[in-house]
C-alpha cells in the first residue's frame, strides 16, 4: 500500500491508499464506485449517508483489489455500531472487481460536524 492522498479536497474525504499494480483508470472507477456504494450506507437516526456526514476516514485498495476502510460513528454509544461496519462492507463489497472488504471502527480522531461535507450540512440545516 502506497501513499495517501485524498480523493477530493472536501472536509469528508477519506484517504485512499491505492495498491501500484491496478492500473489508474481502474483504480479511478473503483474508488467512484467505492464512494458510490458508501453513499448508499445510511446512519438511520440521521436523514444523510455514512460518506457525507464524514464518518470514512480511509479507505484502502491494495494490490489484490482488498479494501480495507477505516470509519467512526457520531457517537460511541451508537445504536448500530456493531451492524454498520456489516453494512459498508455488503455495500462496497457489491463493487464489480473488489475481492473483498473489511471495515473496521476507529475513534482517533474524533468525528465531529467540520468532517459533514455542505450537501451534509444542507440537509441537516446545520449552517
Amino acid at each position: 500500500m502506497n501513499d495517501q492522498s485524498p480523493i477530493q479536497d472536501a472536509p469528508n474525504a477519506p484517504q485512499v491508499s491505492p495498491g501500484s499494480g491496478i492500473p489508474p483508470e481502474e483504480l479511478d472507477r473503483m474508488t467512484d464506485d467505492i464512494i458510490g456504494a458508501l453513499k448508499t450506507v445510511y446512519d438511520p437516526e440521521i436523514p444523510v449517508d455514512i460518506y457525507e456526514l464524514g464518518l470514512i476516514y480511509r479507505v484502502d485498495i491494495d494490490d489484490n483489489r482488498n479494501v480495507a476502510i477505516d470509519m467512526t460513528l457520531t457517537a460511541p454509544g451508537c445504536p448500530v455500531a456493531g451492524e454498520m461496519p456489516g453494512w459498508v462492507e455488503d455495500a462496497v463489497g457489491a463493487v464489480p472487481g473488489v475481492q473483498s472488504v473489511k471495515a473496521s471502527i476507529v475513534f482517533d480522531p474524533p468525528w465531529d460536524q467540520s468532517r459533514m461535507s455542505d450537501e451534509a450540512r444542507v440537509a441537516l440545516d446545520m449552517w
